[in-house]
């Protein structure tokens, strides 16, 4: 560079070169007199500035400076960006490492000696970093993958700590949550040959499923595998990708993380719940709502987080009711609720009003919102108020008046999973929900008396109550009660736990028997033990087969609890049935017969059926540590849901998600 006013040429260590040909082209023009030597290096300037005119720089001389300027810039440019070291380099330019200090001090007065010191403290630095790195390095290896996830996920939560704004909320205006994994995500291979073969096989037919979907429907609701197209129910309006939602959780719990990633890409890119479309609030809580809740429990992923309390706002206009009980059917642009056409005089139903309570819980942890929670808080407020018919709950209610529609009782469609859920909500609170608990040993007490039945052959099976009357049949969704009333034995009172257990057992057998006494192995819609019959589908509406869960999840629950072998062989019989007759090239079609010798298929792949069907038998198959009931609790669409801890130290504080 030229130092300016002055009349010489300064150089310091690093001003580039002229190039040789602009040199001499100058000193020829020198030479012949047409450029005078104070303008030979435009940087140079004249003792007088003043004195300098307008030509000093002719047009070739400008465009040459600005050619010998350009080609500085990338240089500079290049170094930084472009050289192996850069980042060692920019290190050393502005923040002044120590070794870059150290060179820097070391100038040619500090002599040789000096110079080798400073070298040798230089190496020495050197072969201490790289001694450290070898021992991290080491440990790392050391430590299983679930540490280093952890490791992972609290650098992850540690950032967006440090990133959050004032009130302690994320760019989406959550709050910063510590997430934590409970343990049992994911489990390992089980030690008994069988065993372990029979568990291989199902994480077949899930990527069969899976593969099937992706191939022929990505993106749409559920599949045709069939026809090979994509197939949707008007219970989601125009939101998209239930298939992909529900499996979610079981792809990560099978380990099939490929695939896992690829749901979770497309989750994040297309999930869209920005529809002017009515949805049936109920299946999209537990199918959308519980399928995100649970991915993000399972791996932490804070898009799972985000697009769950997202949706969980879409449905709060839901409950803009009188009474609070929401409607059955919203508009989740408009925020206009209705209930189905169908149900007695408007009604809300019991099974979907009431299946609400573990995913809005969790929402309000999530999202640090109490309004999700007093919600459903709110629907036991109305439900205690009024009087039980011999201590049941009617699968109807009137949300303007808050009375109950027509008297209709059943464990089965339209009334299981509230029943479900107030089991449920006790256990997922860490047994401190003491309202939630008497609400369901008090409903269960009043079931056994009224619904409960055994048939001439010794078959128990639970009936519906319509006005007082019995009808003595028994739906395929009503054999989910087998594990529930299982799972709730331990906590009955000790004079009624190996009552209930019994009862359990029972309630399974019974509906292996409506399994096994089908032609195609496989369980009716509903069946009957009236006219001479008993477990055995005398309707044809009755007779189809859509790969419904609910015989399967008994299984599961009989399996951890009491670990009799028949339960594995029960659900064995089923996979082997659903391979024989339910699997299609293009994947799992429903029967629409399974009483006739060859299988009718209806062509659809319900999305429950991998979500809730594949995990069951999986985890039938699994080791108790894979998912334990002590830290999970599964949703009704199978989702888990983890254990929200109590604060043993501080009886006052509120529960933390473990």
């Amino acid at each position: 560079r030229a130092a300016i006013g002055s009349s010489r040429l300064s150089v310091t260590p690093h001003a580039p070169l002229l190039p040789v040909w602009t040199v001499e082209a100058a000193l020829c023009a020198v030479g012949s007199g047409k450029m005078p030597v104070a303008t030979l290096l435009p940087f140079t300037a004249t003792p007088n500035r003043k004195s300098a005119g307008p030509t000093s720089f002719r047009l070739t001389e400008k465009f040459i400076l600005l050619l010998v300027f350009s080609a500085f810039i990338t240089l500079c440019f290049g170094a930084i960006f472009f050289l192996p070291d850069s980042s060692k380099l920019l290190s050393g330019v502005f923040f002044h490492s120590p070794a870059v200090e150290t060179n820097t001090r070391t100038g040619p007065d500090s002599g040789d000696s000096g110079s080798a010191g400073n070298d040798e403290r230089v190496l020495a630095k050197i072969r201490k970093d790289h001694e450290k790195a070898l021992l991290e390095a080491k440990d790392t290896l050391q430590k299983r993958p679930e540490e280093l996830n952890q490791e992972i996920m609290n650098d992850k939560a540690k950032v967006a700590k440090d990133s959050m704004d004032q009130d302690g909320k994320d760019a989406n205006n959550l709050p910063v949550v510590q997430y934590q994994r409970p343990p049992g995500a994911t489990g390992h291979e089980p030690l008994d040959p069988e065993t372990r073969d029979r568990r291989t096989k199902i994480k077949e037919m899930m990527k069969h499923a899976w593969d099937s979907y992706r191939r022929y429907a990505w993106g749409s609701n559920e599949l045709r595998p069939v026809s090979k197209q994509g197939h949707s129910s008007n219970l989601f309006g125009d939101i998209k990708g239930a298939t992909i939602v529900d499996a979610l959780d079981t792809l990560y719990i099978m380990e099939m993380f490929e695939e896992f990633d690829a749901a979770t890409d497309w989750v994040d890119k297309n999930l869209d719940f920005k529809v002017n479309a009515e949805v049936s609030v109920f299946e999209v809580n537990i199918r959308f709502v519980g399928g995100l809740l649970s991915a993000y429990y399972l791996s932490g992923k804070e898009v799972f987080r985000r697009k769950a309390v997202e949706l969980g706002e879409k449905l709060l206009p839901a409950f803009k009711t009188p009474t609070g009980i929401p409607w059955a059917l919203l508009n989740l642009k408009s925020g206009i609720g209705r209930n189905w056409p169908w149900a007695s005089g408007g009604s809300s139903i019991l099974a979907e009003y009431g299946t609400l309570h573990l995913e809005f819980m969790h929402l309000s942890k999530l999202s640090g919102n109490p309004e999700f929670a007093q919600k459903v808080m709110n629907i036991r407020k109305v439900l205690n108020r009024l009087d039980k018919p011999q201590g049941l709950y009617p699968n109807y209610l009137n949300p303007n008046s808050g009375q109950w529609g027509q008297h209709h009782v059943s464990v089965g469609g339209l009334g299981d999973s509230f029943y479900e859920y107030l089991l449920k909500a006790w256990l997922m609170s860490d047994k401190s929900d003491e309202e939630g608990k008497k609400m369901y040993y008090d409903a269960l007490q009043a079931i056994e008396t009224n619904l409960m039945r055994k048939s001439s052959s010794g078959l128990t099976y639970i009936a519906e109550w319509k006005g007082g009357l019995l009808e003595h049949k028994m739906g395929h969704l009503t054999c989910f009660a087998g594990g529930m009333i299982a799972l709730g034995a331990d906590g009955a009172p000790s004079d009624k736990t190996g009552h209930q257990m019994e009862l359990a057992a029972e309630i399974a057998r019974t509906c292996h028997e409506s399994y096994s006494r089908t032609a195609l192995k496989l369980g009716p819609e509903a069946f009957r033990f009236d006219g001479g019959v008993e477990a055995i589908a005398t309707r044809q509406n009755e007779k189809y087969f859509i790969l419904r869960p609910e015989v399967i999840e008994t299984y599961m629950y009989m399996w951890r609890f009491t670990h009799d072998p028949k339960y594995r062989e029960w659900g064995w019989e089923a996979v082997q049935a659903l391979e024989q007759h339910c699997k299609v090239e293009g994947g799992y079609s429903g029967i629409r017969d399974v009483y006739a010798s060859t299988p009718n298929h209806d062509d659809v792949q319900q999305s429950f059926y991998l979500a809730e069907t594949l995990k069951y038998l999986y985890l039938l198959f699994s080791d108790d540590d894979h998912l334990p009931f002590d830290h999970w609790v599964f949703n009704t669409e199978a989702h888990p849901l983890p254990v929200i801890k109590k604060d043993r130290t501080d009886p006052d504080r509120p529960n933390e998600v473990e």
